[in-house]
């Protein structure tokens, strides 16, 4: 108990945030500059898909953590909720930012891979819809979190109330997970994530897993700095030493 409140103490947090986001911006180009030097020149077309298959390193990472994300943002608000900490609130208002850009690049890449595969943009299975309908969940929290409220306290009570709403949506993470197992979808089944050898040939691993890096970096860099600006936010209408120590609640 003790470990969580230091790990979630809202001042080791922004000391965390402070450190990470210039690193972590620096990495995402890094990354990103040879996962598109090895994805596009080094990367060999798919016997079936041709030069189509490129799309795999912008669409996967950005699928795997359109739910990543979200599954941390209900863990954060299941730890909030249960132990009273303000802060797991601002950390799940940070992230949903980056999660509905990840679930936005996933339809979108998705879409676009799909017409010279599947000879359609779009069509209503159960992954794509699942996954429509995360990105709904995404934009709904945030018209809800962002819109502007005067003083602290109601803005934390908003995103309290929201991390319930949280909570109730991360029932949709497993249906777009098993989706592809549990109906028929255009969808193609898990060629990664799933029980025995993974069917991605070697030659595409090097160039996906340097854009997921990248992926990752970029999420890192954006939240840490979404969360010190909406950490700044609350201290400006409270007062400076708000959200500043680890046993600082609401002000009643």
């Amino acid at each position: 108990m003790m470990l969580l409140h230091r790990l979630f103490a809202p001042k080791f947090l922004e000391k965390a945030a402070q450190f990470l986001w210039p690193y972590t911006c620096v990495l995402t180009f890094i990354c990103f500059g040879f996962g598109s030097y090895y994805g596009l020149l080094e990367s060999p077309p798919d016997y079936q898909q041709g030069e189509m298959v490129r799309f795999l390193y912008v669409h996967v990472p950005a699928s795997w953590f359109a739910l990543a994300i979200y599954t941390v943002m209900a863990i954060f608000s299941i730890v909030g909720y249960a132990m009273k900490l303000p802060v797991n609130h601002i950390l799940v208002k940070s992230l949903a930012v980056p999660g509905a850009l990840m679930t936005a690049l996933s339809l979108v890449t998705g879409s676009l891979w799909g017409k010279p595969v599947w000879g359609t943009y779009w069509a209503w299975d159960a992954r794509l819809t699942s996954m429509l309908i995360l990105f709904f969940i995404y934009l709904g929290y945030l018209s809800l979190a962002y819109r502007d409220k005067t003083g602290e306290k109601h803005s934390l009570k908003t995103l309290e109330r929201l991390s319930v709403l949280v909570m109730i949506g991360f029932v949709n993470i497993p249906i777009i997970k098993w989706s592809v197992d549990f109906w028929f979808t255009l969808h193609q089944p898990p060629s990664l994530m799933r029980l025995g050898k993974p069917a991605l040939d070697s030659h595409f691993w090097c160039p996906l897993l340097w854009m997921t890096g990248a992926y990752m970096s970029f999420i890192i860099a954006l939240s840490s700095l979404i969360f010190l600006t909406q950490l700044r936010n609350f201290r400006e209408r409270a007062h400076p030493h708000f959200l500043r120590h680890q046993h600082v609640k609401e002000a009643a």
